[in-house]
């Protein structure tokens, strides 16, 4: 049985990053979700007490989270998971990845309208204006509770197989190389 012709060598390219684990992808979505459940208990207690010491603590936690670890996350999800998708020759899913980076612009704008007004609270200032926050929170969560959705029902699923597939065909062309 003759061996099939070696492959030619490839020049060498810089390392792609690595893609996030999608298990802290997803721990990512719970905090998410776990942080615009806090919004509202932070809203509420404003609503009935005002900046005490407590809804302070609150502020500074939401504030902090979404002004890094989720920001980070959409950088990451930037970076290293949409832009294999938006290769593929599915329509439909690069239809998806373009409409969760939109998402990621809008989900900014929203948080720009937010944030100051959380950081007002974590800092003890009373000139936050409560009836916007109530306006915008359910702006933001929907937005957020929707392309959380879409993420782990689709793109990461379709992410995870495309992953699992360079994987196999690195290993494939591994094993076709001379001893």
């Amino acid at each position: 049985m003759s061996r099939p012709p070696a492959l030619p060598r490839r020049n060498s390219r810089p390392a792609v990053p690595p893609l996030p684990a999608f298990e802290a992808l997803d721990r990512t979505h719970r905090m998410v979700l776990q942080m615009l459940g806090e919004m509202e208990v932070l809203l509420s207690l404003l609503e009935s007490q005002g900046a005490v010491p407590e809804a302070r603590r609150m502020a500074r936690e939401i504030h902090g989270f979404f002004e890094g670890h989720a920001r980070q996350h959409h950088a990451d999800e930037e970076r290293s998971v949409f832009p294999g998708l938006l290769a593929s020759n599915d329509e439909s899913l690069r239809h998806h990845v373009l409409r969760l980076q939109q998402d990621h612009g809008w989900l900014e704008e929203d948080w720009r309208v937010l944030a100051p007004q959380l950081e007002a609270v974590a800092q003890g200032y009373n000139w936050f204006e409560l009836p916007m926050l109530r306006l915008a929170l359910p702006v933001f969560r929907e937005l957020y509770e929707e392309h959380i959705a879409l993420e782990e029902s689709l793109i990461y699923p379709a992410a995870m197989r495309r992953e699992a597939a360079l994987a196999e065909g690195a290993r494939a062309r591994e094993a076709l190389k001379p001893a």
